[in-house]
């Protein structure tokens, strides 16, 4: 029997699992917190030392959690970007995250390459505040001296992949990290030194996109460590999502993805195309609300927590006797309404009462991730089944809701470190040369059955509520 780990960086701490390589059985766990600095105001920092990655990799694998090892995955946080100079060090701190300072220099960037459409057909992607070759703009016009400096550009999983083999002079990345950067395309699988420089000013050296089960080296005790990639990525891989599948995932925000046979170039920019950790393609439709609109309207109602405001929406009926939420309560990426609030509609006396509110805020949070769902459809993107993620996944409301919104069957994962064991499926692919097989993630199944008319019924006045209000906000 093999055992391979895998490890996840995320934006708050290291989490490593230890696996069998057959079975993808997990048999031990490490976890430590990053040593960093809050931000002004308590949020998290937008630059970070990357030593403290390494320092809290250090503690989640104490004890020996490593002992027998063979091969090492790495998932990381995608979007950090790690400047370096000529030497390998690293020119200022990495810039991670989402990071408003670079708004300005998102919309700089468009313009200078003549549009939206212009970087969708380049690389499948808008430039975004997130995106590395936005912050690359934004340290040129606000650090100059720093970037000048820059002579080579990595990004988390990179970096992590790098610093274990012991600083190789080959740097290495996967599809899924760099289809996120902003200056590669999962479309050619190439890279558009144009673009850095465009951003930057000057050019730098970019590491070697490798295979899927390529492995980046070996460090000089034999272990082997595998390409690595984005969380995003290793999540999906460590779910074991394949073609048909489509993963929504329930934070602040909301996301939609897919696994698709090729890349989509969308000139509108809903769509982003990333690249997946299996040599598939991940097209992805952001929204700006899911369960904020949940939160907003407990504190509306005076309910105590999303469990409570669950159960009050049981009480009530699809359709909510009427009630429609357009749940654009930050504005709206998908679509593309920035300046748009909110709107209730459907107000009449009988429908005036608390569980038809709280039916009406999940459906209506539900219903604007089926129209992101829908625009992965409407290009050809096959979805027989939904994964579910997020706390809010195992609310009964939304387990009751979804299925007949979403039209398809919905899949409901228990809890689990899916990047990191992704990352150690990745491991086991490289060590083996076969992708491995693993048994998928344990979860509740839930169809939608008679009900499907109904939900359709529920879209299709959602639908009518949302062009009275924003005409042509699909067209």
């Amino acid at each position: 029997m093999g055992i391979v780990a895998g490890l996840d960086s995320s934006p708050d701490f290291t989490r490593i699992v230890v696996c069998d390589t057959d079975t993808g059985a997990v048999l031990k766990q490490g976890y430590a917190p990053h040593p960093l600095e809050s931000a002004e105001g308590g949020g998290r920092p937008a630059d970070v030392d990357p030593q403290a990655w390494l320092l809290s990799l250090g503690e989640a694998a104490g004890g020996g959690l490593l002992e027998g090892v063979q091969a090492i995955g790495v998932s990381a946080q995608q979007n950090a970007l790690v400047p370096l100079d000529s030497h390998g060090n690293t020119v200022r701190p990495a810039l991670v995250g989402n990071d408003r300072r670079a708004q300005v220099a998102a919309v700089d960037l468009i313009d200078a390459l003549g549009g939206r459409e212009a970087w969708a057909q380049a690389v499948g992607c808008v430039p975004q505040s997130a995106q590395p070759v936005t912050k690359l703009r934004w340290l040129a016009r606000t650090e100059p001296e720093a970037a000048r400096h820059v002579a080579a550009l990595m990004q988390a999983p990179d970096w992590l992949v790098w610093q274990l083999l012991g600083r190789p002079a080959r740097r290495t990345t996967d599809r899924g990290g760099a289809s996120g950067t902003g200056y590669w395309s999962a479309a050619t699988g190439s890279y558009r030194p144009d673009l850095v420089e465009m951003a930057l000013g000057h050019q730098a050296m970019l590491p070697e996109v490798i295979g899927p089960a390529e492995p980046a080296g070996t460090t000089p005790e034999g272990l082997l460590i595998s390409a690595g990639t984005g969380e995003t990525m290793a999540a999906a891989f460590g779910l074991g999502v394949r073609q048909g599948d489509a993963v929504v995932s329930l934070g602040a925000s909301g996301s939609v993805m897919a696994v698709h046979h090729e890349a989509l170039a969308d000139p509108y920019g809903m769509i982003t195309s990333l690249a997946d950790a299996t040599g598939l393609h991940l097209p992805v439709v952001h929204t700006m609300n899911a369960v904020r609109v949940l939160r907003g309207t407990a504190e509306m109602l005076g309910v105590a927590d999303l469990e409570e405001l669950s159960a009050l929406a049981m009480k009530s009926t699809p359709g909510a006797h009427g009630l429609v939420l357009l749940p654009y309560l930050e504005g709206e990426k998908t679509p593309s309404l920035p300046h748009a609030a909110g709107t209730l509609t459907g107000l009449r006396r009988e429908s005036m009462k608390p569980e038809h509110l709280a039916r009406a805020a999940f459906e209506g949070m539900l219903c604007g991730l089926g129209d992101a769902l829908d625009v992965l459809r409407g290009r050809g993107v096959e979805v027989r089944r939904v994964f579910l993620l997020g706390a809010a996944a195992e609310l009964p409301a939304v387990q009751a809701a979804a299925p007949m919104l979403f039209g398809t069957q919905v899949v409901v994962p228990q809890p689990a470190d899916y990047a990191a064991i992704g990352a150690a499926r990745q491991a086991a692919w490289a060590l083996t040369g076969q992708l491995p097989l693993w048994q998928g993630a344990a979860a509740q199944v839930f169809e939608a059955g008679e009900e499907l008319a109904v939900g359709q019924a529920v879209r299709q006045q959602y639908a009518t509520v949302r062009e009275q209000s924003h005409p042509g906000a699909f067209s």
